[in-house]
């Protein structure tokens, strides 16, 4: 037990060390958003990943919207990034220890193993003085997966255009040769050749 107090004191004065350096303890993915550099100026600079102190930090934010478990905490961040961002929980946990230890959050219900969290008065107010990093990383997130999104769904598109039948593949490629042999035809010829198209459209369109 003295040994983990010891743990919790190097944790701690660290935290002060930061705070005193103008960073109130949140590394160095906050200080990118302070900076105004953002996620392209360096957050996640390790692979997917937020530094402890910054995980802390969003933490709170999301035990302010309301009080969650753990598990609640790694699928909001999940659903946020869409997918961009899953802390493990041994991230999760442990800054969850570490917040309850410091008085910026408190367990108010537990079941087992099974804790629930809220913010405390003391957590809100450490979470008031860096608002704007936090909503800044929050925000990055959601942009992120809003991006995800967006290359799901040209995955998508092409997974469905590989899956095309193979008859209309090759209906495809004929209508293509077709209008390349007749590139070159007179005025007429391709004012029939467009009416034909337009017709095809048309019934295609209506069913």
């Amino acid at each position: 037990m003295h040994h983990h107090i010891g743990k919790v004191g190097k944790f701690g004065h660290r935290h002060m060390r930061e705070h005193r350096r103008g960073r109130h303890g949140f590394g160095p993915f906050a200080a990118g958003f302070a900076d105004g550099t953002g996620m392209g100026g360096g957050g996640f600079r390790t692979g997917r990943k937020l530094g402890a102190a910054d995980l802390q930090l969003v933490i709170l934010a999301l035990l302010k919207e309301k009080a969650r478990h753990g598990y609640e905490i790694i699928k909001a961040l999940e659903e946020r990034s869409g997918g961009f961002y899953v802390p493990s929980p041994g991230m999760v946990y442990p800054a969850l220890t570490f917040l309850e230890e410091t008085g910026a959050a408190v367990v108010f219900d537990a079941e087992g193993s099974k804790k629930l969290y809220r913010i405390t008065p003391e957590g809100e107010a450490q979470l008031k003085r860096d608002a704007t990093i936090a909503d800044a990383i929050l925000t990055q997130l959601e942009r992120m997966g809003r991006k995800m999104d967006r290359v799901r769904e040209v995955f998508a598109a092409e997974a469905e255009d590989e899956e095309m039948a193979q008859d209309l593949r090759a209906a495809r490629r004929d209508l293509r040769s077709v209008l390349r042999e007749h590139r070159r035809s007179s005025p007429e010829e391709q004012q029939r050749i467009a009416a034909i198209l337009k017709r095809a459209a048309d019934e295609i369109r209506s069913k």
